[in-house]
């Protein structure tokens, strides 16, 4: 072949010559890797399902391919080649936990043909892309496949004990030996769907050392850009609700704590941005991505979307599983401009070896040794994290209440008005003691000269009151009738009376030298207080 279709997150583009790697066609490295991998699959579905030893991280299949075929392979139009499994049974199980079918993971990889995508980076690897958006194929170094091997134990305990994170999920480790040449390759899920328009896709470290896309990079329909290209064009950062932004800050401490476990740095996270309004402006429908002209339908595997990927309770990713954002994560500029987050962190395979060791001394030397991008792990993840939590993402703040300044000020008031309640509630209760002492009467004179003492609760019997200042009114010896409430019968009740005389008790009220105080309480019109 002399072309190929070249297509990447700005779509599909001509190419006048087809690329190579090691040596090996485009063309030729896909076709290998369909017949590898259908081959290799098919053959592991009839074992049968076990828990995963630790002996089997470290099995290696082969099987040699010819061109014109075997008994058990099929034949090709591809150069002999000899296909390598790398710890099988380790990887049916990741592909498991996160619902990856045999037969839908066949389908992706080898019954439609592999997408090629523009590599954003300088690392020279080549990358596929399933077209039903699933999974990412990428060819890796030697010591890549070495460090992921090594990986796999602890890396099989952590997406036990956490499906939900960041970090790449691996679904596979194959080799292909062809001519003396290996090319080795890793199966990833997609972090960034070609059905959304991705406006600005960026590669962040956490550094500024050199952390800036070249000019030709710039070039590109979607460049991918860098730390200091992100300070420039989003000085203030992306938005998150704040239930959102602790759940995706609580993911990335958790991945950077593994990956400081495990002595991995110099990682990225890998972000892409859809804004809705601007494909609104330019009219193009949700979508519209693809080699092939067609509109992929959403990722189906778990935990695949960003949305699903950061810690939280999965509403909000189901919730968004039907719509044209295909997971992405709701968010915000600034100016309440709706934004699209897709990230995921990739390049986990370099450890902090001897080379790296040298390089951040060396670099060290010349310019800051803070600033550049590889440095120890523990201080790598640290700075990383600072850097996502300071410029990257930020929380929005909750509306808070300010009382105004007249709710202020009357503060006191409402004090002070309380503290007269309490007084009055004071006052009515002494005077009711009163009453009760009083028997519950009221008293007034007679028109005979005698006081008498009428119930409150019969006010139709009070006759008129006269002079009661008058002192020939009064007798010199005076007889007071009490008409006591008994209160263990009901108010409608007539009250029980008792009579009894001043003589009795050796008092002798007289005209000349009595005086007689009478507090009438009008508010309610049943006390009447009299003070002898």
């Amino acid at each position: 072949m002399s072309t190929t279709t070249e297509s990447g997150m700005a779509g599909p583009r001509n190419t006048s010559r087809e690329k190579t790697y090691k040596k090996t066609t485009s063309s030729a490295l896909k076709g290998a890797i369909q017949l590898g991998i259908g081959y290799t699959v098919g053959n592991l579905t009839s074992k049968p399902d076990r828990d995963v030893l630790m002996q089997d991280f470290y099995v290696v299949e082969s099987v040699f391919l010819p061109s014109e075929g075997s008994n058990l392979t099929p034949a090709h139009r591809y150069p002999d080649f000899r296909f390598k499994t790398y710890a099988p049974l380790a990887f049916r199980y990741f592909r498991d936990l996160f619902g990856i079918k045999p037969d839908d993971y066949l389908y992706s990889l080898v019954n439609e043909p592999l997408i090629e995508l523009t590599n954003p980076g300088a690392s020279g690897s080549l990358f596929y892309l399933t077209s039903d958006d699933e999974f990412i194929i990428k060819t890796v170094q030697h010591k890549e496949a070495k460090f992921l091997q090594r990986l796999l134990p602890g890396y099989y305990m952590n997406l036990n004990q956490n499906p939900r994170t960041l970090l790449p999920k691996f679904y596979g480790l194959y080799c292909i030996q062809s001519g003396g040449i290996n090319i080795r390759l890793v199966v990833m899920n997609n972090v960034l769907p070609r059905s959304v328009k991705m406006h600005y896709k960026y590669d962040l470290k956490g550094s500024t050392y050199k952390r800036q896309a070249s000019r030709k990079e710039r070039e590109k329909a979607c460049p991918t850009y860098k730390d200091l290209d992100f300070q420039d064009m989003h000085e203030e950062g992306v938005y998150f609700d704040p239930e959102t932004y602790n759940n995706l800050m609580k993911t990335l401490q958790r991945d950077c704590r593994v990956l400081e476990s495990f002595k991995i740095m110099d990682y990225s996270l890998l972000l892409g941005v859809h804004v809705p309004d601007q494909s609104h402006r330019e009219g193009a429908e949700p979508g519209q991505a693809g080699g092939d002209g067609r509109r992929p339908v959403g990722q189906r595997v778990l935990y695949s979307t960003a949305m699903e990927s950061i810690q939280g309770d999965g509403k909000a990713a189901e919730a968004l599983a039907t719509d044209d954002t295909m997971g992405g994560i709701p968010a915000k500029t600034h100016k309440e401009e709706k934004l699209f987050i897709f990230l995921g962190i990739i390049d986990i395979l370099q450890s902090y070896r001897f080379i790296k060791k040298l390089e951040h001394s060396w670099k060290a030397l010349v310019y800051d040794g803070d600033s550049v991008s590889v440095h120890r792990p523990g201080f790598y993840a640290s700075r990383f994290l600072k850097f996502m939590s300071t410029r990257v993402f930020r929380k929005t703040q909750p509306l808070r209440f300010s009382p105004s300044k007249r709710t202020r000020t009357s503060i006191p008031a409402l004090k002070s008005s309380s503290q007269e309640i309490l007084s009055m509630h004071a006052d009515e209760r002494r005077r009711e003691d009163r009453r009760d002492r009083l028997g519950g009467a009221c008293s007034l004179a007679s028109l005979d000269g005698q006081a008498v003492f009428v119930s409150y609760l019969r006010p139709d019997l009070v006759p008129a009151n006269p002079s009661f200042y008058d002192g020939s009114s009064m007798g010199t010896t005076s007889s007071i009738f009490v008409n006591v409430d008994n209160h263990s019968q009901k108010r409608e009740d007539a009250a029980s009376s008792s009579t009894f005389t001043l003589e009795d008790s050796a008092i002798c009220l007289t005209s000349e030298h009595s005086t007689v105080d009478v507090d009438i309480d009008r508010d309610d019109g049943s006390v009447l207080d009299v003070y002898l």
